[in-house]
């Protein structure tokens, strides 16, 4: 009961924080989840129960898809399996296929959702959508999903894509297949920890857009799709490919200020700050920003930490907003060798199991969700068929 009360507090607590916001839907509770909370006074983030700063601090990519799925971290015996189920990093060749023809022409999120969709052509049940039909689709897109980037990159840069390993980690498969070289320790951490933070919260635009979707009954591939085309709009996804943008015009950790002071006075969306949900600092932000400045101490120019680092302050004293998750990941991937347009596809990769766990989770005992409009149109009026005699 003691649970129970405190899910109550926090909701209410969350509610009376979006009320404050200029969101669609705020403040409307559109379904029931076991999956992630968040306390948006506090600035705290749960999966299942644990708190985002012990996952980021503690556990691997691997663990942490697992919790999100399954409900529980899983045991010794039941991550290597897992493990094993996520080493299955070969695309289909109808999916190399888009790829290797399109990669030249096609925009990354433009690739990423129609490499996805070719994924269910050769699924086994595609239209199937029982929780053991699904959790394995799902095993398969996080396990494929950083190989089709990957594969991307590497093609539309004229390269030969670069084989997935099935002996290396999450993280380090992946800035493997993207560079060609083995990443160091703190690399495959910092992008390992990136993926955790990245993996769910709750009913975003992109994971209520999935949730939407499988509520039709349709499958887990067609959500999965639609919460793609979600994902790529700059005020969801694209949002730290936007912040990337400011940074790269600041130069320089002592432009900042007047950069950011520019872009208010034109009246334009300074991106990585404020959230519909937090109202102080957004915990993943934090996360980041250690990890940011850990890769800045390896040296190189610009001082991508320094400048973001910059930016926080001066968008802090001039407008009092807190950063949200999207202003120190754009740093850290800069970091990590990682073109800025790819920035949103590895938002995709993560958050993958997120709405993977959400599809399931709506499947289970599922309802469509089918909202109503507020109509503010014209009047009842008569047709003019005297007009038209």
């Amino acid at each position: 009961m003691q649970d129970r009360s405190f899910g109550l507090v926090l909701r209410a607590v969350t509610l009376a924080a979006m009320a404050k916001k200029s969101v669609q839907l705020s403040g409307v509770v559109v379904a029931q989840t076991s999956i992630c909370s968040i306390d948006a006074e506090r600035g705290v983030l749960m999966y299942r129960g644990y708190d985002i700063a012990d996952l980021a601090e503690h556990a691997t990519y691997e663990e942490v898809a697992y919790l999100l799925l399954e409900g529980d971290l899983p045991s010794s015996e039941a991550l290597a399996r897992f493990r094993e189920e996520l080493a299955e990093r070969e695309l289909p060749a109808g999916t190399c296929s888009v790829i290797d023809e399109n990669a030249a022409k096609a925009a990354p999120m433009e690739m990423l959702r129609t490499a996805v969709s070719s994924l269910s052509f050769d699924d086994p049940a595609e239209a199937e959508i029982d929780r053991a039909n699904e959790r394995r689709k799902a095993a398969r897109l996080i396990a494929l999903l950083p190989t089709i980037v990957a594969r991307y990159e590497r093609r539309r840069r004229d390269l030969e894509p670069v084989g997935p390993d099935p002996s290396l980690s999450y993280a380090e498969n992946f800035l493997t297949m993207l560079r060609g070289d083995t990443p160091t320790e703190q690399e495959a951490r910092a992008f390992e920890v990136a993926m955790i933070v990245h993996a769910e919260h709750e009913m975003n635009a992109s994971t209520f857009t999935a949730r939407v979707v499988a509520g039709t009954l349709a499958d887990l591939h067609s959500a999965v799709v639609a919460a793609i085309c979600a994902l790529k709009g700059p005020i969801h996804g694209g949002a730290n490919e936007q912040a990337m943008a400011l940074f790269v015009e600041a130069g320089a950790p002592e432009h900042a200020a007047d950069v950011v002071r520019a872009r208010f006075e034109r009246k334009q969306t300074v991106y990585g700050f404020g959230h519909p949900l937090y109202v102080t600092m957004d915990p993943r932000a934090t996360i980041l920003k250690h990890w940011s400045e850990a890769l800045s101490m390896e040296g190189g120019e610009p001082n991508w930490f320094a400048i973001t680092d910059a930016v926080e302050q001066a968008v802090r004293e001039q407008k009092g907003l807190w950063p949200n998750v999207d202003l120190y990941s754009g740093s850290l991937y800069s970091y990590l060798g990682i073109p800025t347009d790819l920035f949103t596809p590895l938002f995709e990769c993560s958050r993958v199991v997120g709405q993977a766990a959400h599809v399931l989770e709506q499947h289970a005992d599922n309802k469509i969700i089918r909202p109503g409009a507020e109509y503010v149109g014209p009047e009842p009026r008569d047709y003019p068929v005297a007009s038209r005699s």
